[in-house]
């Protein structure tokens, strides 16, 4: 007795038989959002793996990693000859460096600097350039021990680096010239560690190694402000610089104004107040590079200097895009050129747009990811369709544990290397990194536009410094 097939419903399955003889579910076509959810398009990746490692190389960054290696090679081969490293100069002594102060309105802090570099150099060999300052910078130099000038056309930083250099014959008179922020204080081994570093003949520069001073606000935003760019230096420095810095690659992208030594036999060759620009140090570090004036030298252990760094959200922002913008101008300046220095810059400015762009993105578009995942079960037809699409695309919960996760693994890198212990407020960095990314962009579209005169206003400073950690 035949018996007849059982008939499926027309609700659960509809398939329709093809020319070719094959079959074909209509229905798999209507559920875009259940393959999106199993993670297959045609054989495409996963959705949400593709956005997790995404954010993971936007939050750490693709040239961290390499320059990252490489600072571990050279920790690997320096353990060998580490022992020498403090030994004291071959070639130049404490009373044969300059320390050239260029300040605006830093009467409250410029007497802490220039006791500080007293603790380095006799006082003959302290200069400060106060730039179009209208308080009393000059007598607060000169009453702790420094030969101060007042230059009373408001020029910049790099215009005022220019004139005392000029001014106090400092190229004619030393060897070494240490240019020091008002806001800095070199520690005492700063020179016994630093010059060491010039014993290669083909030094021209050594980067100062810069860390967060020991009476950072405590409290409130600042403490957050303060903690978190004190990270910045951990792992820029120990993760880029002191790779860069290898022999091989010779590709430091800064030496930052705020406390590092230049050989004074170059100096005329750099192009210090360079038309333009915000800031010096980016543009005179590509001025080594271009020039082919020699190589720069970093280690984190050397020529460390504290720096006070802004504890009000108005300042941070003010700081960090003159910083960015610095970078842009000069990058726009010197343009593309052959050779390991201007690829590893291309490469991170490119990089630095693309997590840019990211990160700025990301809040935004998680938000809108999150409402429509609660919109979604209450709308009905196609706005539901659409709302579930948009959820589904953008998995909330992974790329937000992503990105927060990444982040503390670099809050717990900074903490190791500093012996800091970590603290929840902590967990607020990623907010930084989205608003640095912000405006780095915004740094970058005004660097496209009219040129900087490089004039400057000092952020709000704490009137008193502690004592110098040694």
């Amino acid at each position: 007795m035949r018996v007849p097939a059982r008939r499926l419903p027309v609700s659960s399955r509809t398939v329709e038989r093809r020319s070719d003889g094959g079959c074909h579910d209509r229905n798999r076509d209507r559920r875009p959002t259940d393959r999106l959810r199993r993670g297959l398009v045609d054989g495409a990746p996963d959705v949400t793996t593709v956005g997790i490692v995404v954010v993971v190389i936007c939050t750490i960054g693709f040239s961290t990693v390499v320059w990252g290696i490489v600072a571990l090679c050279r920790l690997a081969a320096g353990g060998r000859t580490r022992a020498g490293l403090m030994s004291p100069s071959m070639f130049y002594r404490a009373d044969e460096v300059a320390v050239l102060i260029a300040a605006h309105n830093e009467q409250l802090v410029i007497a802490d600097a220039v006791r500080a570099a007293r603790a380095l150099v006799p006082a003959r060999n302290v200069f400060v350039v106060s730039d179009g300052s209208t308080d009393q910078t000059v007598d607060r130099a000169r009453e702790a021990g420094a030969t101060a000038w007042n230059l009373v056309t408001n020029r910049g930083k790099a215009g005022a680096i220019r004139s005392g250099l000029a001014h106090f014959r400092i190229a004619e008179r030393y060897p070494i010239l240490l240019l020091l922020d008002a806001d800095s204080r070199p520690r005492p081994d700063y020179l016994r560690t630093g010059l060491p570093l010039f014993t290669d003949d083909g030094v021209v520069a050594v980067a100062g190694r810069a860390t967060t001073a020991p009476d950072a606000a405590t409290r409130g935003m600042g403490r957050v402000l303060t903690s978190y760019r004190e990270r910045t230096y951990v792992c820029t420095q120990y993760l880029h610089k002191f790779g860069q810095a290898a022999t091989a690659a010779d590709a430091v992208t800064i030496v930052p104004g705020f406390a590092s030594m230049y050989r004074t036999d170059v100096l005329d060759r750099i192009d210090i107040e360079a038309p333009g620009l915000t800031i010096e140090d980016f543009n005179m570090t590509f001025e080594v590079h271009a020039k082919r004036l020699g190589r720069i030298a970093f280690h984190p252990a050397c020529a460390v200097a504290e720096t006070q760094d802004p504890a009000i959200l108005r300042d941070y922002s003010a700081q960090m895009r003159r910083w960015s913008l610095g970078f842009w101008q000069t990058l726009r300046r010197h343009g593309p050129r052959r050779g390991l220095f201007w690829t590893s810059v291309g490469v991170f400015a490119v990089e630095t747009v693309v997590s840019s762009l990211v990160l700025a993105a990301m809040v935004p578009a998680l938000v809108v990811a999150a409402l429509a995942a609660v919109a979604a079960p209450v709308l009905t037809g196609e706005s539901a369709t659409v709302a579930a699409t948009m959820a589904s695309a953008l998995p909330v919960g992974p790329l937000a544990a992503a990105f927060v996760v990444t982040d503390a693994a670099m809050t717990a890198f900074a903490c190791a290397v500093t012996g800091t212990r970590p603290r929840v407020w902590m967990l607020l960095y990623p907010l930084l990194r989205v608003w640095d990314a912000v405006l780095c962009l915004r740094a970058l579209v005004a660097a496209l536009g009219r040129p900087s005169d490089g004039r400057w206003r000092s952020p709000d400073r704490r009137a008193a410094l502690s004592p110098i950690a040694s």
